[in-house]
Order: structure tokens, then sequence, then C-alpha cells
């Protein structure tokens, strides 16, 4: 069975989504509330897969790039586009954080 993928954006807006429950699988206790996802978790399932490969690669460009068989000017184009998202990433946190009373 595919694990499915966890939705980021609501469909019919494209508003940020929350977590409101979590659920054990073992026992089937449950914890609700508030939960907003990582930067990590927002990113799309590539971008995740390419800081995993950058972890596992310790940080070397020149390593990743032989991983994904492309040139290391290609793979530094894809690090400095995810580098941007990420950036954009943090501004709509910020902003929802603000929205929501966590941050002054």
């Amino acid at each position: 069975m595919t694990e499915k993928k966890l939705p980021t954006t609501c469909p019919s807006c494209s508003a940020s989504l929350h977590v409101v429950r979590l659920t054990c699988s073992a026992c089937g206790s449950s914890v609700e509330g508030h939960f907003g996802l990582s930067l990590l978790a927002r990113l799309d399932v590539d971008d995740q897969q390419l800081v995993l490969k950058l972890v596992k690669a310790s940080g070397s460009l020149k390593d990743l790039a032989s991983d994904y068989g492309v040139s290391y000017p290609t793979i530094r184009n894809r690090i400095d586009a995810l580098i941007d998202r990420v950036k954009q990433l943090e501004k709509e946190i910020l902003r929802q954080q603000k929205e929501d009373g966590h941050v002054r």
C-alpha cells in the first residue's frame, strides 16, 4: 500500500492546512489541538527528497549532483530554487503566526 502524501494546502481556497488530530495506530488514543506543520513538511515531496539526499551526502553538492546524474551547476540551481522556496515558506509561516496571534 502506498503511503498517502500529507496535504498542506486547502483544496478549496489554497490556505495552509493545520493538523487537528493525531491518533495512535497501536492503541487508538488521540490528541486534538491546533498543530502547525513544520517547514520541511510543507515542502513538496521532491524538495523533501532533495533535502534528505543533501544531508546524506554530508552537504556535498558534488556528491548530490552525482547521485542525481546531473552537473554541478544544475544541482546548484536546484538548491538555489529550494532556498528561495524555503525563504518564501518562512515568510508565510511568520505571517500565519502573526495572524494567529502567536508572534507580535
